[in-house]
């Protein structure tokens, strides 16, 4: 099955954020497929799914991952799933490849500082190459300007495949809770079309702004992600409900 970037995919947990910074963002793999399978009823066209271990901490396990695949299929079939391999500081470039290796998933997230941090081209040549021939549809995440520089370059001298590309424009941070700006996405947005006029671009952003930038992307026909991996809050400031009420907010119901 081929992997098309959806109008909009829902991040409900991420790497870092637990039930302390909001009591409905999912950990466990049922209350995932569950909020997925609400999203999905909201709108939602895709899941990015982050797995956890049994202390709540950021994984990459690749049998919990198989573990969530089975769920979904078996619950929400009609919604595609997109893995990840963030490190988020605790995985090697190594165990980000390998997980791709032992999946061969529909879809991966990888972002490109951390997969080409350990200056192994080579090894990640063949890895984003495997992953294309095993029909896995990579996004790119792209935190910066820096990164949308190097995912042209890997392109220019072949260690990325440059057919259906696809990449996720990253505003703001978690780190340091620095808020995306909208005022940022136009140029943003124009410089990575710039660099990438062969991407498929999505747009995810952290902090109170998120809505009004997603809203603008949708505005202008592109795609975006939400959820709680960037954001708890509704657009008024108040914390949202849950991860189906995101999705319903920047689809502006």
């Amino acid at each position: 099955m081929s992997f098309l970037l959806p109008q909009l995919m829902v991040a409900p947990n991420g790497a870092r954020r637990s039930k302390a910074d909001h009591p409905r963002l999912p950990i466990s793999i049922a209350e995932t497929v569950a909020t997925a399978s609400a999203c999905f009823d909201a709108g939602a066209g895709a899941l990015h799914a982050h797995i956890r271990n049994d202390d709540g901490s950021h994984s990459l396990d690749h049998g919990r991952y198989r573990e969530l695949l089975r769920e979904m299929q078996r619950e929400v079939p009609q919604m595609p799933v997109q893995i990840t391999t963030e490190s988020a500081g605790l995985f090697a470039p190594t165990v980000q490849r390998d997980l791709l290796c032992r999946l061969s998933p529909v879809a991966a997230s990888v972002a490109i500082r951390e997969m080409l941090s350990d200056g192994e081209l080579p090894s990640a040549r063949h890895s984003y190459h495997a992953a294309a021939e095993a029909g896995t549809a990579i996004q790119h995440i792209l935190y910066d300007r820096d990164d949308i520089r190097l995912l042209r370059h890997s392109i220019d001298i072949g260690t990325i495949p440059s057919d259906a590309l696809q990449a996720l424009l990253v505003m703001g941070a978690y780190e340091g809770m620095r808020p995306a700006r909208p005022a940022d996405l136009a140029p943003l947005l124009g410089f990575a079309s710039d660099l990438l006029p062969e991407s498929d671009i999505a747009i995810c952003a952290f902090g109170s702004g998120e809505t009004v930038i997603l809203r603008r992307m949708l505005a202008l026909g592109g795609k975006v992600r939400v959820g709680f991996e960037n954001n708890i809050h509704s657009m008024d400031g108040t914390p949202a409900p849950d991860n189906a009420a995101r999705v319903t907010e920047i689809l502006g119901g």
